[in-house]
């Protein structure tokens, strides 16, 4: 299941309707929101596990607590829930500088205002992070993340199977490939951040 799909699956198929309710916009602006970011995180989460920082991108799905993001718009749309999905951004994005600027490219084509993108993007990261905590659990993430250290071609060959290299021996990345597959196309290379800035 893609991140997109995760969005709209959410609470019963309302999370994105929920979270538009907690900012008082439009169900369609959220959506609008969500096409664009999920993109955005699947680009910016292969660039990094391509430039070997998969361990560290694979941290970021540890904590399944933090699935009451997903589960709760209210809590996605809190101000801890708001910081959490600014700091996987930033994680992904290389600070607040990359955030800054996917915020201003998802203003500029929604038409919201630039505070208010300021607040639900990060809302619907935080959504979304639960989301694939959730997807993937903490045993699966440390399997993983075991098979980064021991054999399987090292973090090398989990970077090679994530982006369609295909790794013999080492960890199933099938799950987390999904995801981060946002158009199922099957390739997880054509997503990257030039598909959201389009």
């Amino acid at each position: 299941m893609s991140i997109l799909s995760l969005l709209q699956q959410a609470q019963n198929g309302q999370g994105l309707a929920n979270v538009a309710s907690q900012f008082g916009i439009g169900t369609d602006k959220a959506a609008e929101i969500a096409e664009m970011l999920a993109p955005a995180i699947s680009g910016a989460a292969k660039q990094k596990a391509a430039s070997g920082g998969l361990d560290a991108l694979l941290g970021n799905f540890q904590g399944e607590a933090q699935g009451a993001l997903f589960e709760d718009a209210s809590a996605a749309a809190s101000s801890e829930g708001q910081a959490q999905g600014a700091a996987f951004l930033d994680s992904l994005l290389g600070g607040q500088e990359g955030r800054a600027a996917l915020e201003g490219v998802a203003a500029e084509k929604s038409g919201l205002d630039f505070s208010m993108v300021q607040q639900i993007l990060p809302a619907l990261a935080a959504m979304a992070q639960g989301g694939m905590q959730k997807s993937l659990p903490d045993d699966s993430i440390s399997s993983m993340l075991g098979g980064a250290s021991s054999g399987g071609g090292g973090l090398l060959g989990m970077a090679a199977g994530l982006l369609g290299g295909g790794a013999k021996g080492g960890p199933d990345l099938s799950m987390l490939t999904n995801m981060l597959d946002d158009d199922g196309d099957g390739s997880v290379v054509d997503d990257l951040l030039g598909k959201f800035l389009k």
